[in-house]
């Protein structure tokens, strides 16, 4: 419905034969290419079958002053724009979407979490600008973190609770979950976020800064000299030295302000893990390492 007012050439999107909701994200993009008609699926089970679609124009059609699904709809019905049946299940791996990944300039998707890392190097390795919805715990992951800290990838202008679509037969929970007018699930999640290689302004927004640091409010690590900051909003104004920071940081981070100088994580000390998280024996939550630019107005 924005294609015009992003100024698109070229739309493709495609489903995955094995997702939950294969078959259930639009009915009209289905009924083009299916012989059967409604009334002879209805009471059957419908072959999960993938799907590739390609919009090139979107105009109001109807004639009813809006751009909307109608118009999409009419334009697919009439073959204005492509739809056509995968030749195989539509992993984002398969050839066929790694031939659609090199046409691309951008990519924005909700990739399955448990495969994030192969995601983003498959990304990576093509060169792609990206838009792409994660765990905000990734930042730490050591196929990420090196990205991050080199001022690769970064975090979106939105990071947090989202609200995430669930199949029928989801488990109905107690808190953070929903049912709509329309009778779908929905489950909510914390720390999400949006992980980029696009710029955007927020990203050159200057943190306003006013604790003053005491050795009493910020305690340094066991094996390590860098003072600890348990929440992000208590960063000194006044400390120029390696800060361990909570990762909710990283929705913050500005290149200019700021330097990332490694993470301080449970496991084994390296070139990025610097340090473990403990403070008079007792480890606490991990942590990103920080320290302010002494001249914040440059640039990175």
């Amino acid at each position: 419905m924005n294609f015009n007012a992003l100024g698109l050439k070229s739309l493709t999107a495609t489903c995955y034969a094995a997702s939950p909701f294969a078959q259930m994200e639009l009915d009209l993009f289905r009924e083009p290419v299916l012989t059967q008609s409604r009334k002879e699926r209805k009471g059957t089970q419908r072959e999960k079958q993938p799907y590739k679609i390609v919009i090139t124009e979107v105009k109001d059609e109807n004639g009813d002053g809006r751009i909307d699904l109608a118009d999409v709809e009419w334009l697919i019905r009439n073959q204005k724009n492509v739809l056509t049946k995968l030749k195989g299940d539509g992993d984002f791996r398969s050839p066929e979407c790694v031939a659609l990944l090199k046409e691309a300039d951008i990519v924005v998707t909700n990739p399955p979490f448990s495969l994030f890392r192969e995601y983003m190097a498959q990304l990576v390795e093509y060169g792609k600008r990206f838009l792409i919805i994660g765990n905000m715990n990734a930042v730490t992951y050591r196929e990420i973190f090196p990205l991050i800290k080199e001022n690769k990838v970064w975090l979106g202008n939105k990071a947090g609770h989202f609200w995430f679509k669930v199949p029928d037969d989801y488990e109905e929970k107690a808190t953070d979950f929903k049912v709509d007018e329309e009778g779908r699930k929905w489950r909510r999640m914390g720390n999400i976020c949006w992980f980029t290689n696009l710029d955007f302004a927020k990203r050159h927004k200057k943190m306003v800064l006013f604790r003053n640091y005491s050795p009493e409010a910020y305690p340094k690590y066991d094996d390590y000299g860098a003072i600890d900051v348990s929440k992000t909003g208590d960063i000194p104004c006044d400390y120029f030295g390696i800060m361990g920071v909570p990762i909710t940081f990283m929705q913050y981070y500005n290149p200019c302000q700021f330097e990332i100088v490694g993470k301080i994580d449970s496991g084994e000390i390296n070139a990025w893990n610097i340090a473990n998280p403990r403070i008079g024996g007792k480890t606490i939550f991990k942590r990103v390492a920080i320290r302010r630019r002494a001249e914040e107005g440059s640039k990175t």
